[in-house]
């Protein structure tokens, strides 16, 4: 078996594959599950930014039509497109801002309430669609002026929906989940 120098080497070389392959079997550092949870991540992020980009195509002509004050034409455009996009996060959040635009403060506070519980990217400040700011300026503003009008009269029904809404915000922005 080992006659000569020849010998040992091809036995030393075969043992030497025998455990790079046995190496390359149990402990490789990348398996192809490693690579496919990164594809999975990839596919992830890229289907996110194209979902982003859609709604913001989707829904320029609302915001077009509210920037130039011609509120009713926006919620009539928005309505008309949650016919085709029915129970869309962005929607609801849009009628919010447009509701609480024109002084319906316990429709608007609601349809926030219902855009967030569709989608919790919108009360996270790093998301792209994030309204953050928008949310945080709606609860300091309004949960004063909500809690009086409770105050004022106890039995309300709207506001004290309202109320409750308000604070589902506020616990939101605070970190609480669902």
């Amino acid at each position: 078996m080992f006659r000569d120098f020849f010998d040992r080497a091809h036995w030393f070389a075969l043992g030497g594959l025998v455990i790079a392959l046995f190496y390359l079997l149990f402990f490789s550092p990348v398996d192809g599950s490693t690579v496919r949870k990164q594809d999975k991540r990839l596919e992830l992020v890229l289907q996110e930014k194209a979902r982003i980009a859609f709604l913001l195509e989707t829904y320029a002509p609302v915001e077009e039509l509210a920037a130039a004050g011609n509120r009713a034409a926006a919620l009539l455009k928005l309505e008309e497109l949650e016919r085709d996009f029915p129970g869309e996060a962005h929607a609801s959040i849009l009628r919010g801002s447009l509701l609480l635009e024109q002084g319906a403060i316990a429709e608007g506070i609601a349809a926030y309430v219902l855009g967030v519980r569709q989608n919790g990217d919108y009360i996270d400040a790093r998301s792209l669609l994030g309204r953050h700011r928008e949310i945080t300026a709606l609860v300091e503003a309004e949960l004063p002026l909500i809690k009086v009008r409770v105050e004022k009269s106890p039995n309300s029904r709207t506001w004290n929906e309202a109320l409750n809404n308000i604070y589902y915000l506020q616990s939101r922005l605070a970190g609480g989940c669902e």
